[in-house]
């Protein structure tokens, strides 16, 4: 077997012996340098832009918005950002202008001989701003998208309640500080096409943007993936802009362009998680029972709608989490205001929702006076409950096995008491010293596209096979540090009973694999490995039949490389490959995702399956808390995590010890600070975020429940460790402190707050 085994990543020995070749490592003949200038203001109209005339711009080559010649937008959901602004400005940093020199240091140079005068008007900075609708950012009321689901009484359902326990809860951003900041190289093609590598996530994303800027055909846009330092989500949609530009400043001066963002400009102009309000009030019975959960959330999506609507709407089927309610409503909205615009972050919308599911969950069992774990052990979907928006969970539930195995794991039980008994005598809230805590979070995560997504897009990939007998894979599936040049081939080997060397990955080029989806959603594996598995299945299938017919057999089977009929050995895989195309040329072998029969989604009223199946995760903190300081140090961590099968276990492990970290990062210490609509803090010495140094010893323990519909019965796990590691760590401090917690990060500003304002 491959499949289960732990394969070393393709890439990595490239990657830690530092000659792989990432985008600015590479060099195109005759090629240019280009930077954006970007707004100073948050809202306002340009004035007047000038050029300091002692300065020699014959150097420099100065594209504006009238240099491109099809649509100013970036091509997303709506067409609703300019590539280039043209009067009107909505955030800080928003570009302006592109230059191109023949160095990084006459750029620089240039920049500072440009001056640009607005007409500055008031700015729209926060959500309350943004429903006030005093100042219109977007449409007739600043809001992107509204979500309503609902489900049985609400009314009825609170009348049932003996308590009612309501709360707001508010998230900041979040930068997702990948490695390799945004890069990319345009060059201009001899037939009027545009070639673009870039560090990217979707290839087909920039694909599409390029050919809504120059209203160019499919054909004429090459978008090729060159070796990327991380996404996170941050590599979504985000390329489309930069690559756009270099792009248009290509065109202009007919040379290639390489744009590289400095740290400071990646962290200040691109995408972020965004923040949210979240208002819960839930009706519950005093034996612990969910009967009504009314809740009402609000996105800040920025300036512009990018991937908002998907965004809220993950939140909004995530609002509630792994629980089971039988009269819910959910309000989910999504709103613009004058900051850069938020985008694509590992989670989408989940992260923001299950911190505040999940220290509601710690209120209520608090008000009620019920242990925390045993209120989640009462109210926590099953196998054939019903979710919030009606889906029936058919398969692939693990529950209780990840609470179970956490729970163990950890000795929750036994340190829960242990700490109780710390803080109620000489560990008291008020005292100096060191104080202890452990908490934890349940939660679960839909796999693949929201709704009719899947069925929407219908994923394409196929495998080609090629002379020997090798394999290669055609996807547009990026690599981005989650594994996929790994997983794939081993899914593809174990599915035709080759040896790993023998499958190879294609180049992920927009002129030689298929538009598979984007690398998003936790669907790489699950959705698109699926694919790529049929796809494999039928070129065995195709292989044995043109073997039998040359061979004039009834039928023959293919076993670790050779053909067999009736135990008898007929040919050599190899051997096939080279009749196969010396009779029939190439074989290549495409499939489309297909949904699982009876997924069915009312996109209009938001009710069905929401996803095709949920991965399911337990985290457990356990902290310790300088009361001097208020600094928190995470002592251990153990996530169970029920992953349907894991293609290669090592790898699935390093997801999710990544994510938690990060995730620790989020509720911790990662803190955006907003000044005017710009970010003050764009430096990793002022932005703080975990390090090697922060990383507590981390358990993770797999859960296999198999899904029926996904590859050897691999369900998606990129986002889900994302989810459930800030509110763990929340209960834990809250438990540690006697207090409670409703904002993150969880600074220690923030805590000494809670402690004085804490009765």
């Amino acid at each position: 077997m491959i499949v289960g085994q732990n394969i070393a990543r393709r890439e990595g020995w490239k990657k830690v012996t530092g000659s792989a070749q990432y985008v600015d490592d590479l060099h195109v003949s005759n090629m240019l340098y280009g930077k954006t200038i970007r707004s100073t203001i948050a809202h306002g109209a340009i004035r007047e832009i000038k050029f300091d005339p002692a300065f020699d711009w014959k150097r420099v080559t100065i594209a504006d918005y009238r240099d491109i010649p099809g649509k100013n937008v970036v091509a997303l959901i709506e067409y609703d950002q300019p590539l280039l602004a043209e009067s009107r400005i909505r955030h800080q940093e928003e570009p302006i202008l592109l230059l191109a020199a023949e160095d990084r240091e006459l750029l620089e140079e240039a920049a500072k001989h440009i001056e640009i005068l607005y007409d500055e008007s008031p700015a729209v900075l926060t959500v309350e701003e943004a429903l006030a609708g005093k100042q219109l950012v977007y449409g007739e009321n600043n809001v992107f998208k509204d979500i309503l689901i609902s489900k049985g009484d609400l009314e009825q359902g609170f009348a049932a309640a003996d308590f009612i326990v309501e709360a707001i809860y508010r998230t900041g951003h979040q930068e997702h500080v990948y490695i390799e900041p945004q890069g990319v190289i345009a060059i201009p093609e001899s037939d009027g096409g545009i070639k673009l590598i870039g560090s990217l996530q979707c290839p087909y994303y920039v694909h599409k943007a390029l050919k809504t800027i120059f209203d160019l055909p499919d054909d004429k846009v090459r978008v090729v993936q060159s070796v990327t330092g991380g996404g996170f989500g941050g590599k979504e949609e985000y390329p489309s802009l930069i690559a756009g530009h270099a792009a248009v400043l290509a065109r202009k001066v007919g040379r290639p362009v390489k744009m590289i963002y400095n740290r400071g400009e990646d962290m200040a102009a691109t995408t972020k998680r965004h923040p949210s309000v979240v208002h819960h009030k839930t009706g519950v019975t005093k034996d612990g029972k969910l009967v009504a959960a009314e809740i009402d959330l609000v996105l800040d999506g920025g300036a512009y709608c990018t991937l908002s609507p998907v965004v809220v709407s993950r939140a909004s089927i995530h609002a509630l989490g792994p629980y089971n309610c039988p009269n819910t409503r959910i309000r989910a909205r999504s709103v613009a205001t004058n900051t850069p615009p938020n985008g694509a972050f590992r989670g989408f919308g989940a992260p923001q929702v299950c911190f505040a599911h999940e220290m509601q969950m710690e209120k209520i069992a608090k008000t009620i006076g019920i242990d925390s774990l045993e209120l989640r052990r009462r109210n926590m979907l099953k196998l054939g409950d019903t979710t919030v928006t009606g889906q029936t969970l058919k398969y692939s539930v693990g529950s209780e096995e990840v609470l179970q195995a956490a729970v163990e794991a950890s000795n929750f039980l036994v340190k829960q008491e242990s700490y109780k008994q710390q803080s109620t005598s000489d560990f008291g809230p008020r005292t100096s010293g060191k104080k202890h805590g452990i908490g934890l979070s349940l939660f679960f995560h839909g796999a693949g596209f929201t709704g009719s997504g899947e069925m929407l897009m219908k994923a394409k990939a196929g495998v080609e096979l090629l002379p020997g007998g090798r394999v290669r894979i055609l996807t547009a599936s990026t690599e981005i540090g989650q594994g996929t040049n790994t997983i794939f081939p081993q899914i593809v080997a174990e599915e035709l009973g080759l040896d790993l060397d023998d499958v190879e990955m294609a180049e992920p080029n927009t002129a030689k694999v298929p538009d598979s989806g984007p690398t998003v959603a936790s669907r790489t594996c699950m959705v698109v490995g699926r694919v790529i598995q049929q796809a494999a299945q039928d070129l065995r299938q195709q292989l044995e039949e043109f073997v039998a017919a040359q061979l004039s057999r009834q039928s023959v089977a293919l076993r670790h490389k050779e053909f067999f009929a009736n135990d008898q050995r007929l040919m050599s895989l190899a051997e096939a490959a080279q009749m196969y195309s010396r009779e029939k040329g190439a074989l290549q072998v495409f499939r489309h995702y297909e949904s699982p029969p009876g997924h069915t989604w009312d996109d209009k009223r938001y009710l069905g399956d929401a996803y095709p199946v949920y991965g399911w995760a337990c985290d457990v903190v356990e902290v310790e808390v300088d009361t001097t300081t208020y600094e928190v140090f995470v002592k251990k961590v153990v996530s169970a995590a029920d992953v349907g099968k894991a293609i290669n276990p090592v790898l699935v492990k390093g997801q999710i010890e990544g994510g938690t970290l990060q995730a620790l990062g989020y509720g911790m210490m990662e803190e955006v600070i907003m000044q005017n609509g710009k970010m003050a803090n764009d430096r990793l010495t002022n932005y703080m975020l975990p390090t090697c140094m922060d990383a507590p010893d981390m358990e993770v323990i797999l859960i296999e429940k198999p899904y029926p519909h996904g590859p050897f019965g691999a369900k998606g796990v990129g986002e889900l460790p994302m989810d459930g590691a800030a509110p763990a760590l929340a209960a834990a401090i809250c438990n540690a402190l006697g207090i409670e917690i409703s904002e993150l990060p969880f600074t220690p500003e923030r805590l000494l707050q809670a402690v004085a304002s804490f009765p």
